[in-house]
């Protein structure tokens, strides 16, 4: 089991994404913006994050960076799960130091395979 910060300004995507990773005996925090989710980050030291792109305020991709430059943060890896399906979003995301990109609506099985490569088991 691994503690999840999910960063997503959708209450039906946060409901969703909730329900997906606790049924796979996964421990989710959650955060509806960007500049909170960076501060939840550093507080609570998740395993993994899971960042949407299109948010309030400052974006996926500039919170991403910010967490993968953060000298307390840097090593948790970052998963964006976006509605942006792009190969651009896709290689911009990754330019910003995401681990890995996936486009919403994800599947349950390739989701669950992504965190679990990311996490190592």
């Amino acid at each position: 089991m691994a503690r999840i910060l999910l960063i997503e300004d959708s209450p039906t995507d946060t409901a969703v994404l909730t329900q997906l990773l606790e049924r796979n005996g996964h421990e989710v925090l959650s955060s509806g913006s960007a500049e909170d989710g960076i501060e939840v980050c550093r507080r609570e030291q998740p395993d993994l994050v899971l960042m949407d792109v299109v948010l309030p305020g400052m974006n996926g991709f500039q919170a991403t960076r910010a967490l993968t430059r953060g000298a307390d943060t840097k090593a948790i890896p970052v998963l964006i799960v976006s509605t942006k399906s792009m190969d651009t979003d896709k290689a911009w995301g990754l330019r910003q130091g995401a681990k890995d990109y996936i486009v919403k609506p994800p599947r349950e099985d390739e989701l669950v395979a992504r965190i679990n490569d990311l996490l190592g088991d």
